[in-house]
Formats: structure tokens, sequence, C-alpha cells
């Protein structure tokens, strides 16, 4: 097309036609030159052992996954990293939401690290939405500090509306972490619910965080996650906080008096410190290795991981047998129907569960 700028009026004015442009897409660009080479079993074994985070990544993604084949190989790879787990502090942290749960593992990760060298894994539950299913997985931008050490591990995973699930996923985790060389594994809770006790079976010493103001000693005893808990340590105990603080911890040590002994013998104790100055960190983990080597001495170390082993291996008989139960096709055709009847008030759910479990069974012997 000839320019208008070409004409004689515009004397001196010259525009070129232009040279064509190319694609957008790079014509050299092989399209499965970045797809990752699949590792094997015995692969990701040796990198496991060897500490690399990348493979470990991976393997703890394929531990997740819902894929029947993925979790056949993750089993293969647990199963082999077995033997060098075992030996590592577990540690769950759980607290009321804005406790300061991540930014104390932050604070107690670093110095943890500075003081007593090792390596480090953190364990992150995020709460999935009930709407959309999706998480947030953003704890990790409060840990600034670990998030970027060399000898830390932050893997933040999503409850995806199955709060067991996840608990014994995190478990299979904790294995390969202690595979790969970390010696300390923190496991941080939602901090709502039913995740307190699946974390408590988990872990070594279960610290929980609280904040002042959250009620006088009638409060402290009816909430039962005191009972499960090792340490009890009052967040955010600086500035005009200082007293508040003080008094929460003389009144959760009144309310203390009032719980039965614990089995390890051990008697909780309570702390104040400042996640955000960095004060007090050095008495808390005080605590956990003095209660560390109380258990130890004791024997109830090993009696308490014996008896969280026994705990995961019927939790995981009843999750597969739920699994087998929705997932017979029988069960699926008759599942509508039995619904129907009890909302038409013709049987009562527990006559239309009964007939169910009977048909199950039947299509077991069949």
């Amino acid at each position: 097309m000839e320019h208008p700028e070409n004409s004689a009026e515009y004397a001196g004015l010259q525009v070129n036609s232009g040279v064509e442009q190319p694609s957008v897409i790079n014509p050299y660009l092989k399209r499965n030159r970045f797809r990752r080479r699949e590792l094997s079993v015995a692969e990701m074994v040796e990198g496991i052992i060897k500490g690399d985070i990348t493979i470990l990544s991976q393997a703890v993604t394929l531990v997740e996954s819902v894929n029947p084949d993925h979790q056949q190989k993750a089993q293969e790879v647990i199963n082999k990293c077995l033997p060098y787990s075992g030996n590592s502090i577990r540690i769950g942290i759980s607290g009321v939401p804005g406790a300061g749960k991540s930014t104390s593992i932050d604070a107690f990760g670093i110095h943890v690290l500075k003081e007593h060298g090792g390596r480090l894994a953190v364990l992150a539950i995020d709460p999935s939405s009930e709407r959309t299913k999706g998480s947030i997985l953003g704890d990790k931008t409060r840990m600034e500090k670990l998030s970027v050490h060399p000898d830390s591990f932050i893997r933040p995973s999503p409850t995806a509306g199955s709060l067991g699930g996840v608990a014994r996923k995190t478990r299979e985790t904790i294995i390969l972490c202690e595979a790969a060389g970390f010696d300390k594994i923190f496991v941080e809770t939602v901090g709502v619910g039913q995740s307190e006790t699946a974390c408590h079976s988990m872990v070594d010493f279960f610290l929980l965080l609280q904040v002042a103001g959250t009620g006088d000693e009638l409060q402290g005893i009816k909430r039962g996650i005191m009972e499960i808990s090792d340490g009890i340590v009052i967040n955010k105990c600086d500035g005009d906080n200082v007293d508040r603080c003080h008094m929460a911890a003389t009144n959760f040590r009144n309310a203390l008096h009032f719980f039965p002994k614990s089995e390890s013998g051990w008697t909780p104790q309570v702390l104040c410190y400042s996640g955000f100055y960095g004060t007090g960190i050095k008495e808390v983990w005080d605590m956990i290795y003095e209660y560390v080597a109380f258990v130890k001495a004791n024997g109830y170390f090993d009696y308490r991981r014996n008896e969280q082993s026994k705990y995961w291996m019927y939790e995981t008989i009843n999750e597969q047998l739920r699994l087998k139960f929705y997932n017979n096709p029988a069960i699926r055709q008759q599942l509508q129907y039995a619904e129907q009847t009890v909302l038409a008030g013709q049987q009562t759910s527990f006559v239309a569960a009964q007939q169910l479990l009977d048909s199950y069974f039947t299509s077991l012997k069949d």
C-alpha cells in the first residue's frame, strides 16, 4: 500500500513499507522440550536419601495425589524410605486463628537452626474452601526468614475437604522428610476442630499457642485441646500487652491443676513470648528439649510412637473400608434409592444403612 507521506507535497519525507512480522510462536521450540522426566521408584528413593529437595517435593506430590497409579508408586517409595525414618523430633503447633502460628514457626525455626544446627521441615495444613474447594497455601509468606534458609523445607498442603485423609498423608510426608535428613519437623494445624487430635497422633510434642484475653480459668478447663497439650505458650507478650499475657499464663496454670496427670508423667509448662520481637524463644526450645529428654528417659517416647503407628494402621483400615464401600458398583446403584426412601419417610436412616451394609457384604461373597 502506497503511503501518502511519499507524495510530492511531503518532499524529503519517505516511509518504507517495512518487513513482514515473524510469528509469535518460536518455530524452533519443541513442545516436549520442558517436560519433566518421570523418575522411577529407585531413583526417587535415592534422591530423597541424598536430601534432594526437588525430588522430595515430587514424592510429596505423589503422596497427596488421588490418582491410584500415583498412590501405588507413593506407597512403594514410602516403604523403601521407612528404614531411614524415625530420627527426628516431631513438633505439632496449634492455636486459634490469629495466634501467630506461622510467625512463631518462623521465629522458632530460625532460632533452632542457628543454635542447634540440623535441618528443619515445616508441614503446614491449610483449610480448603467449602465452596470453591481451593486453598490459598499462603502460610509460607509469613515465614520470610525460614522460607529462604538453605536448611529448611516448607510444604503447605490443602485439607481438600477431608481432614483425616490429609492427616494420613501428612504422616507419610513426615517419613519422607526424615529419610531426607530432616531432624526437626513442625506440623502446623488449621487451628480448628478435629485437626488437633489428628496432629497430636503423629507428633512427639504438641505445642499450643494462645493469646491474652481468651477467657478465665473456667474457659481453660472447658477446652479439650489443653488436655493433649505438652506445652502452652502465650504469644504477643510485648508492649502494653505484657501484663495481660502474664495474667493469662497464671490463669492457664491454675486451670491445668484441674486436669489429670498425663500418661507421660510430664506437667505442661506455660510460658510467655513474643514472636514479633523474638523474645522468650530460647525458653520455649529449652522446654521442648527438656520434655524430649524426660520422655526418652522413662520410655514414654518409644511407647507413644508405637501407639501412634497402631492408631494409623486402624485409621487406614477404616478409610480403605469406607472407600471400597462407596466405590462398590452394587452400592452405587442402591444409594440413590435408599436416600429416596429415607426422605419419603418409608424407612429410618438406620434401617437403610443396615440394608446397604448387608447388600455390600453379600456382594463380597458373590
